[in-house]
């Protein structure tokens, strides 16, 4: 019997065997109900996909002050937590394993989205260019209000509840979302963190908030569960930064040795970048993620470039995309039309292989 590649291949993950390397990547859809609460629809989704060695789900708000667009799902209330537990168990009946994705967008939201109209955080009073979407529409971003140094442990303490409420859900783990141009990535590079305090200035400043972050969601959770997600060269967001090399090679440094369950990257971007230089850096299990096939993922495990390999929207349009791959079979075509907002049309009506 010919052995299967290594893509399919069982891999143990800290505490968790996962049955194969193909990570399902985190992916918004705007289908919370109401109070951004999970449901049976959710659950449906979630667990058609469940034959994913690991799900990470959509992102989602530690606060009310963390959300940047509407009907994305919350993990700071009880009724979001009850919401979760329907994902949760529907994908663990179905022998799958799922982390959560913990979000603040800081200043990639809208007045309209926030608590009382106000203004949206930020390291730095920064505007970005471009429009935010809210419930009426496209209209343009606001420039945000930057924190205040006496502000700050209260971020760093929502998402250690975010963390504790993740685990109540049911959770196998969560990912820190410190990518795509929201919050912690905001701190992290100097285009849009000019704070003058502890939490600007050289990199090691920068990234104190992210790793302060780190620090409390491994000790509610235990840092073999608990993963990050970067996206060095994506300009998402109207996100930049003057050397990202050197910015997240020591992140990557600073996250080593913690015995974190993963670092997830998001290769999307024009600019030149060493991802090797960074798996190095961080020395643990690696995943990549940005236009992998299966050719493409089998390449990148056979010559150690990562461990595990996310894949993004083939999995929105097929949900039994492992079994697809394995037999070399044809996707469905994923209709952009319905990525974003709506119900069951284009979320969980794409057929299975017969």
């Amino acid at each position: 019997m010919s052995k299967l590649p290594a893509l399919f291949e069982p891999f143990k993950l800290g505490p968790i065997t996962l049955g194969n390397r193909i990570v399902m990547a985190p992916m918004t859809r705007n289908r919370a109900g109401a109070g951004d609460v999970p449901h049976a629809l959710n659950a449906e989704y979630y667990a058609q996909r469940a034959e994913a060695g690991l799900i990470i789900t959509e992102a989602s708000q530690i606060t009310p002050e963390g959300k940047g667009y509407p009907g994305t799902p919350g993990i700071y209330s009880a009724e979001q937590v009850a919401g979760w537990r329907l994902v949760t168990d529907a994908v663990h009946k179905k022998g799958g394993r799922i982390f959560l994705q913990l979000w603040h967008v800081g200043r990639i939201s809208h007045p309209s989205l926030q608590p009382n109209g106000q203004l949206p955080v930020a390291p730095s009073a920064v505007k970005p260019a471009g429009d935010a979407m809210t419930v009426t529409g496209l209209q343009p971003f606001v420039e945000p209000r930057a924190l205040g140094i006496e502000e700050i442990p209260g971020i760093v303490a929502a998402y250690r509840q975010a963390a504790i409420n993740a685990k109540e859900a049911g959770f196998d783990g969560v990912e820190i979302h410190a990518a795509n141009g929201y919050l912690l990535d905001q701190f992290l590079r100097d285009g849009t963190n000019q704070r003058t305090d502890a939490y600007g200035g050289p990199v090691e400043n920068r990234a104190r908030l992210l790793l302060e972050v780190v620090s409390v969601v491994s000790a509610v959770l235990g840092a073999a569960r608990v993963g990050v997600r970067l996206s060095p060269v994506n300009p998402f967001n109207d996100i930049r930064d003057s050397d990202p090399q050197t910015t997240f090679d020591f992140v990557a440094r600073q996250l080593a040795g913690r015995g974190l369950a993963y670092l997830h990257v998001f290769q999307a971007g024009a600019d030149p970048f060493d991802w090797q230089r960074l798996r190095r850096a961080f020395g643990g299990t690696f995943i990549v993620n940005g236009g992998y096939d299966r050719t493409k993922a089998e390449a990148a495990l056979e010559s150690e470039a990562a461990d595990l390999v996310a894949i993004g929207v083939p999995f929105l349009a097929n949900p039994d995309l492992v079994e697809r791959l394995k037999r070399n079979a044809p996707l469905n075509a994923p209709n952009q039309a319905t990525f974003y907002g709506g119900g069951a049309a284009g979320y969980t009506d794409y057929p299975a292989l017969a």
